[in-house]
């Protein structure tokens, strides 16, 4: 009986498989069906491979992707099912589905691509490499001092758009033998030009907290993730105040690996929901929107993990405080901001008001913060970094052209048989 019974849940899951894959296979279909379609004169590409968990890493250049479109075509690359339909939905440039290799073989011969760019290391990024005749271009989700900053990967890529000094002499600490001179181009931070949306709250007198974590990461090294450690006590602190108002944005990845991690996100959430219970005028926000920008404008002061959203926020040149990890093994590359920051400790995040209050009206601190943002991003008056950016591409599409008339009689690029991942995947993600 055991044997039938096995027998039976056996036939089960390979019936369930079966039809999930068939049901992939439509949703294949149909995405390539609704794929906008293109007429040949792409020359940009941006190359996605990721699910909608990561979808934040390429939202934030979707106004600096269609501003450079007016210039040159522009089209995002897609090779997850579900992050394709939701990129279809919002994206500002057309978005290309490319289920399987075959297919971004078809895609590419169609088009006149010259530039690939790469939001993060995906290793399906592979699978574009193989294209000689165009640039590989690594333009990240953002600048931070994380260990993810200074990977080896960046050499698999011909070029790298980088913030600026700071990441410059990251760069050149953590890795040997690279050509930084040609293959890394301070553009600073494009993304800062096109910050957007409104605050979903009448403002008052009340100080204004971000609290923006990032997630628990996936080993030790990268443990950056507060929200167990530092966010609970410090939400309560700011809940409780009658003077503040607090923000808060987790990382959209908080907790898919660790279940604390997860409840104390749930806890934070449920608390603010619980103090606007209490009064209606303290318009504490839970904020998981896809837009990125009012957050940043509208705290007086913000308090960020090691990530990219410490330097988001240094570009606007307002209080920052970071969280310092529990973690002894998590790395702190304190050759940049990080060596100079205001940081808070566990021990202190109940008491985390007084440390809101001193650096709002600290002369040193805000003198320290023009120093930093100028040595990360460069130029930060309002247009620079976009022209920073649209010369970086002028530069690379000239350089594209003289390559391609020195090697115009060689034989047409066609790299790969297309024959691997031929199944429609959800795609790996990020290392």
């Amino acid at each position: 009986m055991a044997v039938m019974s096995d027998l039976r849940a056996a036939r089960r899951l390979i019936g369930n498989a079966l039809a999930s894959r068939d049901a992939r296979r439509q949703l294949a279909t149909e995405l390539q069906r609704r794929t906008a379609p293109v007429d040949g004169s792409i020359r940009i590409a941006v190359y996605f491979a990721d699910t909608p968990v990561n979808l934040y890493q390429i939202r934030q250049w979707y106004a600096p992707l269609a501003e450079l479109a007016a210039s040159h075509p522009v089209a995002i690359i897609a090779r997850s099912p579900s992050a394709a339909l939701a990129m279809l939905a919002e994206s500002p440039v057309p978005v290309v589905y490319c289920r399987a290799v075959a297919d971004l073989e078809r895609f590419v011969d169609q088009q006149d691509i010259r530039i690939v760019f790469y939001v993060n290391q995906n290793a399906k990024n592979f699978q574009m490499f193989r294209y000689g005749r165009m640039w590989h271009v690594f333009v990240n989700h953002g600048e931070s001092d994380k260990m993810y900053m200074t990977t080896n990967q960046f050499k698999a890529y011909d070029y790298a758009f980088v913030a600026g000094q700071a990441a410059l002499d990251r760069l050149s600490r953590k890795l040997w033998d690279f050509d930084l001179a040609k293959k890394a181009i301070p553009i600073g931070r494009p993304q800062a030009d096109h910050l957007v949306g409104a605050p979903p709250y009448t403002p008052d007198d009340r100080t204004v907290v971000l609290y923006a974590p990032t997630w628990e990461g996936d080993r030790p090294a990268a443990a950056y993730g507060s929200i167990v450690t530092h966010g609970v006590a410090l939400a309560e602190a700011v809940l409780d105040s009658p003077t503040h108002r607090l923000i808060y944005r987790p990382h959209p990845r908080s907790g898919v690996l660790d279940p604390e991690y997860r409840a104390a996100n749930q806890r934070i959430i449920a608390a603010i929901a619980a103090a606007n219970a209490r009064d209606v005028s303290a318009q504490h926000v839970f904020d998981d929107g896809a837009e990125l920008g009012w957050q940043l404008r509208a705290a007086d002061v913000a308090i960020t993990d090691i990530s990219a959203m410490v330097y988001d926020r240094l570009a606007t040149g307002r209080p920052i405080v970071v969280t310092r990890p529990v973690s002894t093994e998590a790395e702190v590359d304190d050759g940049g901001f990080l060596g100079s920051a205001v940081w808070l400790t566990a021990a202190e995040a109940p008491e985390v008001l007084t440390i809101v209050d001193r650096v709002q009206n600290d002369p040193a601190e805000r003198e320290n913060l023009q120093f930093w943002a100028a040595r990360h991003f460069g130029d930060t008056t309002p247009g620079a970094a976009t022209r920073r950016f649209h010369e970086a591409v002028e530069r690379l599409l000239a350089e594209w052209a003289r390559n391609a008339a020195l090697h115009a009689d060689d034989s047409p690029d066609h790299s790969g048989d297309g024959a691997e991942d031929d199944e429609d995947h959800e795609g790996m993600p990020e290392t």
